[in-house]
């Protein structure tokens, strides 16, 4: 069995990732490849939890520059990460994964009640956790949550998958000369506005020494490779 860097592991999957390079909201085949990169590192005994976006879905804040109550558009942003939960929980069950979706908003017919001992407890069983609906409060994105979630249970680490191999200075589809960071501070991520994660997640991830990676999710193999410590993307810490 390889040495493994992080054995514990919060992976922050957005919405658009599950997108792939499709319309639709949903690409499965993409999932497919997600999923059998989530079982193989699960595999080699890295707990593994999991938080969904739901960009591909809805998005709040969109919707909340068009008139609807701020509120109102996060709570269906929240039921939005809730389908992609779901539809990522079946994906990874077709690949022989034991999952768990816990939800911080209660519906129990379909997900357990996020509970910080209970998501411990699944980890420790090899069971691989989906964390949904954020952090079942309007006003905090996802990427809060993953922070939040990740200081609770006590994970090594955040691996942010995006469509980019890291962090820029500047959008890179349109700006060509945005220079890659290999690694940045908190502090700086904040100050330059590099949109890794919004302030709140990146203030609570530097309050609890927690590092971030950010790194592509098309090329396969790279939650592995990140697992075993090869440099990848871009480290935040």
């Amino acid at each position: 069995m390889p040495k493994l860097k992080y054995k514990r592991v919060v992976l922050k999957l957005s919405g658009e990732a599950m997108k792939g390079n499709g319309t639709n909201s949903l690409n499965p085949v993409f999932l497919k490849s997600i999923a059998a990169q989530i079982k193989e590192v699960q595999t080699m005994g890295v707990e593994l939890a999991i938080v969904v976006g739901a960009g591909n879905v809805f998005r709040g804040l969109d919707t909340c520059a068009k008139g609807m109550d701020r509120s109102t558009a996060d709570y269906i942003g929240m039921l939005g990460t809730v389908m992609n939960a779901l539809a990522l929980q079946d994906i990874l069950e077709q690949q022989g994964a034991f999952t768990r979706v816990l939800s911080a908003i209660e519906m129990e017919r379909i997900a357990e009640p996020y509970i910080r001992r209970r998501a411990v407890r699944h980890l420790e069983k090899g069971r691989i956790v989906i964390f949904a609906a954020g952090t079942g409060n309007p006003f905090f994105s996802t990427d809060t949550a993953a922070a939040l979630r990740a200081s609770e249970i006590g994970a090594d680490v955040i691996f942010k998958a995006t469509k980019v191999k890291g962090v820029f200075s500047d959008d890179p589809a349109k700006n060509p000369k945005a220079k890659f960071y290999k690694h940045i501070t908190y502090m700086d991520a904040i100050k330059k506005r590099l949109r890794i994660m919004d302030a709140t997640a990146l203030s609570l991830c530097m309050e609890n020494e927690l590092p971030i990676v950010v790194f592509s999710i098309k090329r396969k193999g790279d939650i592995k490779r990140l697992c075993l410590g090869q440099r990848i993307g871009t480290l935040v810490n």
